[in-house]
């Protein structure tokens, strides 16, 4: 069956896509330049389809207002539900209420209870805000992008492309289906993970014991607190530098059959 040309993506010029380099660089300029200055912090996700006076928002509302109170900032995608309680748990500790807010075909509307608030266009450059400035993340229930956010993480830490970072599910009734999943379909059926994997998160339905986890995680690695100064960096083996992005310098890609340069940019 022939083509329909006009139903066929749309394609931009190489001086368009250039351009589009520039409109990247300069949210990941804001971002930096904004984000550096928060200090140890958090980043809690849900569904924005959670409503006011429910029981998960009154949990997400609690746990961070827990968390500010013993001297984190708290990150959230901005939005409605569960990143509204996040932020407004935040804003009644007095702390630093961060809105990672991104433009949507349909209106995302900002909740009012940020007191830092950054707009992106790119969802890659917002995840990288998302894990570059937070120790945990703290999961409650929620939709596609809560899973995306979920599984990322468990992924750069079990590849160890960030340090350890504490993450945490609440929600046990929601959860426990997909952990269970994960047991005996990922691990126990194919293979498809390590036991270990399984350890890499925290599934409570417990707000305290959340907060004692991250505060705990946090006082365990004092690194976390603080950012080597640029002696102290070139100091250690390229492979435990921390990139600009936040994420973990690895060993190149070797092959037995390709002699790669080592001066290869």
């Amino acid at each position: 069956m022939a083509s329909n040309i006009s139903q066929q993506p749309t394609y931009r010029s190489a001086a368009e896509e250039t351009w589009r380099v520039f409109r990247i660089m300069s949210e990941f300029v804001e971002g930096f330049d904004i984000m550096s200055h928060v200090g140890p912090a958090v980043s809690i996700f849900g569904s924005a389809r959670t409503q006011p006076d429910t029981p998960i928002y009154d949990q997400a509302r609690d746990l961070a207002r827990q968390l500010s109170e013993r001297g984190f900032s708290i990150i959230t995608g901005g939005g409605p539900g569960v990143m509204e309680a996040a932020n407004r748990g935040a804003a009644d500790a007095k702390a630093a209420s961060i809105g990672l807010n991104i433009a949507l075909p349909h209106e995302q509307v900002p909740n009012s209870y940020q007191n830092i608030k950054l707009d992106f266009h790119y969802f890659f450059v917002r995840k990288v805000m998302f894990v570059k400035y937070a120790l945990a993340f703290v999961c409650l229930p929620g939709g596609f992008g809560t899973m995306d956010e979920f599984f990322e993480a468990l992924t750069l830490i079990q590849t160890q492309k960030v340090p350890p970072m504490k993450v945490v599910l609440i929600g046990v009734d929601f959860w426990k289906p997909l952990v269970d999943w994960m047991r005996g379909t990922l691990l126990e059926k194919y293979a498809t993970i390590s036991p270990g994997d399984l350890n890499l998160f925290m599934l409570t339905d417990d707000t305290l014991a959340a907060v004692d986890a991250v505060h705990e995680h946090f006082r365990s690695a004092p690194w976390l607190a603080t950012h080597p100064t640029t002696a102290q960096e070139l100091a250690q083996p390229a492979s435990q530098r921390i990139t600009a992005e936040g994420t973990l310098y690895g060993t190149r890609p070797g092959s037995a059959h390709f002699d790669f340069r080592p001066d290869y940019p």
